[in-house]
């Protein structure tokens, strides 16, 4: 069978804006009305609670980290907004996490219209789908199975939050943490924090495991649910074994080393039992990778304690995930890549497959761009806020460009051309930084039909 024409893949004269797009402009611009939408929701009557005061740089600011399921805010979500501004603000981090394209796909699907080849191209890009063809059954997989693991989350929280808060506000408790967790928003309604649970096994486990989920990605959970039900017929795919054996290495790090680093520590660890001090080391090594919740003061971590986690959070969570940073699969082949020069290998190999070149040339662009990004922005706030320390602003910088919502409390002082420096990093870290180059390049990339000689005598390292 031949392959259809380029033409016949092109939009045709007449149709919508949207279809006149590439995938990488409609996900830019996409996320670009979401927040202004989401931002004028907030300006709505009955959303701020009296006294708030919030202005609109903090709105849109507070629009953009829930789409982009980041979780930093500039006020307390419970203290500031209403139980209906609560509620915009989750439904917008749901939205953000699974994708506003996909949430239009459902609903073209739910009234019963087809889906054009040039929507599945959006959606494909959208969620990292492998296959064009098969991305509309896949999103309605993705939709049930997200819903599954919210409710199931949500039912194990109840189990604490019904006895303490009652039935109506535990529930809404439940419902509402297993949402932001899941979708890596980090966003906390509670009365009292999540300090309050910091040595429950069953919230801060339950928490930790959504975060995880949501982290793995969609198409690594549906590849290693259906291996271990028939694991003859479906194989685990390369891609899922490097980015299980990746999270599972940083989780691993992560978990020993602040427990090594934090055990005496008095602000920290140093109160809690053996018991105590695994979990809360646990739990501060996943919500790093993209979620934003926090069990312990963070300004009184140590400072060793303070780079890894801005090092866990520049590495972020997987490909097609609700998480950011530069990805696990990226940072597993660079780690490979570097290796392989250092011993005098040619060729990159993961579980004996081969590493296609191209492959490596895009993890190290996407970090080369993603490091200019945080560089740059960091010393934009450093020129905008003086008057802030070094390092919780170089902490918020990468909090918010790899999506994740931590803060050493420095959010509610940075004023507000250092909000939108900050806006604009959540905006660039949940669509991607090469997505959004690619939006602004007008041109389909094309190779140079002029060939080159190559130059061997250009000295790097």
């Amino acid at each position: 069978m031949k392959p259809l024409p380029a033409a016949r893949l092109t939009p045709r004269p007449g149709r919508s804006w949207s279809a006149r797009l590439r995938p990488p402009q409609l996900i830019a611009v996409v996320y670009l009305l979401g927040t202004l939408l989401g931002t004028a929701l907030l300006h709505l009557p009955g959303m701020q609670r009296p006294g708030a005061n919030l202005d609109t740089v903090d709105l849109l600011f507070t629009a953009t980290s829930a789409l982009c399921i980041t979780g930093l805010v500039v006020a307390d979500t419970a203290e500031a907004f209403t139980r209906l501004g609560q509620v915009v603000i989750i439904l917008l981090s749901q939205v953000g996490g699974l994708g506003i394209i996909a949430f239009g796909t459902l609903f073209a699907l739910l009234a019963g219209r087809r889906v054009n080849f040039t929507e599945r191209q959006h959606l494909a890009q959208q969620i990292n789908a492998l296959n064009v063809g098969s991305v509309v059954s896949l999103m309605r997989i993705i939709f049930l199975y997200t819903l599954a693991a919210e409710l199931v989350g949500a039912g194990l929280l109840a189990l604490r939050f019904v006895p303490q808060f009652g039935w109506a506000e535990g529930l809404y408790q439940a419902a509402y943490h297993s949402v932001s967790a899941y979708n890596n928003a980090g966003f906390v309604v509670m009365p009292g924090g999540m300090g309050q649970y910091a040595q429950d096994p069953l919230v801060s486990g339950v928490i930790a495991l959504l975060i995880i989920l949501g982290g793995l990605g969609f198409l690594v959970q549906l590849n290693l649910l259906t291996h271990v039900l028939n694991p003859r017929v479906n194989r685990l795919l390369v891609y899922s074994k490097l980015t299980l054996s990746t999270t599972a290495a940083l989780l691993l790090l992560g978990t020993v080393t602040l427990l090594l680093l934090e055990w005496r520590n008095p602000g920290t660890l140093g109160p809690l039992g053996l018991g105590g001090k695994l979990l809360t080391s646990f739990f501060h090594s996943v919500t790093p990778r993209s979620a934003g919740f926090s069990t312990l003061d963070l300004e009184a971590m140590s400072s060793a304690s303070i780079f890894l986690t801005i090092a866990l959070m520049f590495i972020g969570a997987n490909s097609g995930s609700t998480g950011g940073g530069i990805k696990t699969s990226t940072f597993a082949i660079l780690i490979g890549s570097a290796w392989n020069l250092v011993s005098g290998r040619t060729e990159l190999i993961a579980f004996k497959r081969r590493v296609l070149p191209e492959t490596v040339v895009r993890a190290g662009t996407i970090t080369t761009i993603y490091t200019l990004l945080v560089f740059t922005a960091f010393f934009a706030l450093l020129v905008t806020n003086p008057e802030l320390e070094f390092t919780p602003l170089l902490f918020e910088t990468v909090s918010a460009a790899a999506t994740v919502g931590l803060s050493m409390g420095t959010t509610p002082q940075i004023n507000d051309p250092g909000l939108l420096i900050l806006t604009a990093l959540m905006y660039l870290g949940r669509i991607g930084p090469v997505t959004f180059a690619l939006a602004l390049n007008q041109r389909q990339q094309k190779r140079n039909p002029v060939k080159y000689p190559a130059e061997p005598d250009i000295l790097v390292g």
